[in-house]
């Protein structure tokens, strides 16, 4: 199990909120060194705790136009581990989750249109060995997104 102390959690909400913010603004905010925070942060990559840094880019301004959920009902929930390596082949999925519920599987992915979907799951997805059907919704509108709170 990993600890995460109320330091801890302070580094991450402010990180969070800017992951460009510069450690030496973090260490006053915080009341400790630039080191203790560089330490700080190294040790939560290294334990997994924080697994990615970057930019998040908006589609929209790419051309992709069209965020869609695709439900997906394998033949054998086994297949599952298949049916991933070749959604991954796909880049315009940009997630992909085993579910509980109606699907086997839930992904989402944006295309540039609705004909660009059409050839995505008719082209692609829908012929991927194992994939026995799939339900599509479109997001109209994305009303929400924002990260897990950090409780202190």
């Amino acid at each position: 199990m990993i600890t995460i102390d109320s330091l801890d959690k302070k580094i991450l909400e402010i990180i969070m909120k800017n992951a460009r913010i510069p450690s030496k603004d973090i260490a006053a905010v915080c009341g400790v060194s630039r080191a203790a925070v560089h330490q700080r942060i190294q040790r939560m990559i290294d334990t997994g705790v924080i697994t990615g840094s970057g930019y998040n880019v908006n589609p929209k301004t790419l051309g992709y136009g069209a965020c869609t959920y695709i439900g997906l009902k394998l033949e054998r929930g086994s297949m599952y581990r298949d049916v991933v390596d070749a959604l991954v082949k796909i880049p315009e999925v940009v997630e992909c989750h085993f579910t509980t519920g109606p699907y086997t599987m839930l992904i989402k992915l944006y295309a540039r249109d609705n004909v660009h979907l059409m050839e995505l799951l008719n082209g692609k997805i829908q012929h991927i060995s194992g994939v026995a059907a799939t339900e599509t919704l479109i997001s109209l509108e994305q009303s929400l997104e924002r990260d897990i709170p950090i409780s202190l």
